[in-house]
C-alpha cells in the first residue's frame, strides 16, 4: 500500500479566555476561538505501512521536536492502538517546519494528523469516535486539530464546538526564536485551583452568522488572550513582535496565540500581509516569519 500523507497546520487562537482553574483536577478552563493557518505554515507527516510502529523526523525544527519516542505522533499511535486491537501501523515520517513550544500546537497537529492517517489505513471514519478518545488522551490541543477547521474549544480542551463557517483571515505569524513552556505562563497567572478569572463572567463574542472580514474583526477585537500578559514576563521579546505588527499598514489586530510565543496579525488584504511578513522578515532575519490564510 502507498504512503499516506496529511498536513498538520499551525493551531492559532485568535481568542483565548481564561474562565478560573476547576476545584477538581486543577486545570485551567478555557474558551478559545481557534483557527488553522495555510500551506506555509505547517509540518507534513507521512505514514508507511508495515509491521511495526517507527518515527523519523526530518526538517528545519527537527532539532527541538525532543526525544522521538515521547514525540505526541508516537503517543497518539499508542492510545488508539491500545483502543483498537491489531492496529495497523507503519513507519511515521515528519517533516518538521513549525516552531517548537510555541504556542501554535505544533506537536498537537502532529499527533492529530497521525490519527487521522491511522484512521484512514484502518478504515476508521474522520469522526470515528475512538480516534477522538485518543486524541484526548494524547494531549489538551490535540481534539481541536484532529479536524483543523475554524471552531471553538472550552474546558481544558477536551470540548470542541461544530467547524464554524468563517472567511479567510490574511495573516502574518511571528516566532521570535525563544520557546515558551506552557506551565510557567499559567503560573504567571496565578490562579489558585478553584479560584475564577477576574473577567470570567463576560461573554465570549458569537462568531457565527457572520459576513466579511469587516465583521468578523470588529467582532473578536474586544476578546481577549489572558496568556499575552503573563507570557509577556516570561518572555519579555513578545513585547516586540506585537509591536513589529502593529506597525504595519493594514494589520486591523495583533494578538498572541495560545502560551506563546508565537503572535498573529490580522490584516484587510492578502497583498498587505505578504508585504508586511516581508518587510519584517528583512528587518529581523533571526525571528520566524509566515504569510498566511487563517480558516
Amino acid at each position: 500500500m502507498p504512503a499516506l500523507a496529511t498536513r498538520a497546520p499551525a493551531k492559532i487562537n485568535l481568542t483565548l479566555h481564561v474562565l478560573g482553574r476547576r476545584p477538581g483536577d486543577g486545570y485551567h478552563a478555557l474558551e478559545s476561538l481557534v483557527v488553522f493557518a495555510g500551506s506555509s505554515a505547517g509540518d507534513l507527516l507521512t505514514l508507511e505501512p508495515g509491521p511495526a510502529l517507527d518515527l523519523v523526523v526530518t526538517g528545519p525544527t527537527a532539532g527541538p521536536a525532543g526525544p522521538l519516542d515521547d514525540n505526541l505522533v508516537m503517543r497518539a499511535a499508542r492510545h488508539l492502538a491500545a483502543e483498537v486491537p491489531g492496529l495497523a501501523v507503519g513507519r511515521f515520517r515528519l517533516v518538521k517546519r513549525l516552531p517548537v513550544a510555541a504556542g501554535i500546537g505544533g506537536g498537537s497537529s502532529d499527533a492529530a494528523g497521525a490519527l487521522r492517517l491511522l484512521g484512514r489505513l484502518n478504515g476508521l471514519s474522520p469522526d470515528h469516535p475512538t480516534l477522538m478518545a485518543a486524541a484526548r488522551r494524547t494531549g489538551a490541543d490535540v481534539p481541536v486539530c484532529l479536524d483543523p477547521r475554524a471552531r471553538m474549544m472550552r474546558g481544558a480542551g477536551e470540548a470542541v464546538g461544530p467547524a464554524l463557517p468563517l472567511p479567510p483571515m490574511p495573516a502574518v505569524l511571528i516566532n521570535p526564536g525563544v520557546p515558551v513552556e506552557t506551565a510557567p505562563v499559567f503560573r504567571a497567572l496565578g490562579l489558585k485551583v478553584g479560584e475564577a478569572h477576574p473577567l470570567a463572567a463576560e461573554t465570549h463574542p458569537a462568531v457565527d452568522g457572520l459576513s466579511g472580514l469587516d465583521a468578523l474583526f470588529a467582532r473578536i477585537a474586544p476578546a481577549r488572550n489572558d496568556l499575552e500578559a503573563p507570557a509577556l514576563t516570561v518572555a519579555p521579546v513578545i513585547g516586540d513582535t506585537l509591536a513589529a505588527l502593529r506597525d504595519q499598514a493594514d494589520c486591523r489586530l495583533a494578538r498572541m496565540s495560545g502560551s506563546g510565543a508565537t503572535v498573529f496579525g490580522l490584516f484587510g488584504h492578502r497583498s498587505a500581509a505578504v508585504r508586511a511578513a516581508r518587510t519584517i522578515a528583512a528587518a529581523q532575519p533571526g525571528w520566524w516569519v509566515r504569510a498566511t490564510l487563517l480558516r
